[in-house]
């Protein structure tokens, strides 16, 4: 149990302060590379209508068919969804997981059911699938992926199968339970230095877009936004 209370404990630690606080880094960074000159958004005199048109345009993304471009593939809008609900959720309030932040942290958050919490992480693992595919089979997809696009969703997706096989006892529990904490923190390491730091990113540059066409494209008249 060393290499257990070693990865729970320690590692546990160095893993949170490196993931958040490099995603804070790379939020701070960006918000720092804005220049109202260059993007000729009048950021601080139009915060409000700046706020206002961020929010706006975070909510037509993260609300399910909200977005036109959602409604024009909605088997896909419901694969991807389904996907980064399993992915976000199940690692948050699953409830081995709050067992080692009050552990390691002295707090814990509230959990899941079981059942619950094994639909939402077999609904990240379909919808990891459903990604490859997508990537293998139409051209517009494949042509831009690299083998670097299939690591990450190897490095995604690795917590999750690892976590199903300890969770139903298949093999070696001991095995899969380190396999899994080790992929979990090896994931968690990678957000702030790769592609996955987009579930920061995704948010800051809706925010963006949004005070652009809250202040200078017509929402400061009250007009709708041209998305």
């Amino acid at each position: 149990m060393e290499m257990y209370d070693f990865l729970t404990g320690p590692m546990l630690w160095v893993t949170f302060l490196v993931s958040f606080g490099g995603l804070l880094v790379r939020a701070v960074m960006y918000v720092r590379g804005l220049n109202w000159q260059l993007d000729r958004v009048a950021y601080r005199p139009n915060m409000s209508y700046g706020i206002r048109g961020a929010i706006r345009s975070i909510l037509a993304f993260i609300i399910p068919f909200k977005a036109q471009a959602q409604r024009e593939r909605p088997g896909f809008t419901i694969i991807f969804f389904a996907f980064h609900i399993g992915l976000l959720v199940t690692p948050i309030f699953l409830e081995a997981h709050n067992v080692m932040l009050e552990k390691a942290f002295g707090f814990s958050l509230p959990t899941l059911g079981t059942g619950f919490a094994d639909t939402l992480a077999w609904m990240c693992l379909v919808g990891g699938l459903f990604m490859v595919l997508r990537r293998i089979a139409f051209p517009e997809v494949r042509i831009i992926t690299t083998a670097y696009d299939y690591l990450l969703l190897v490095i995604t997706l690795a917590p999750f199968v690892t976590g199903l096989i300890a969770r139903y006892e298949m093999g070696d529990y001991n095995f899969w339970l380190m396999a899994h904490i080790i992929t979990g923190e090896i994931w968690l390491l990678s957000l702030p230095f790769t592609k996955l730091s987009h579930a920061i990113l995704f948010f800051m540059s809706r925010m963006q877009l949004g005070m652009d066409y809250g202040i200078k494209r017509g929402g400061m008249k009250g007009s709708d936004f041209a998305w």
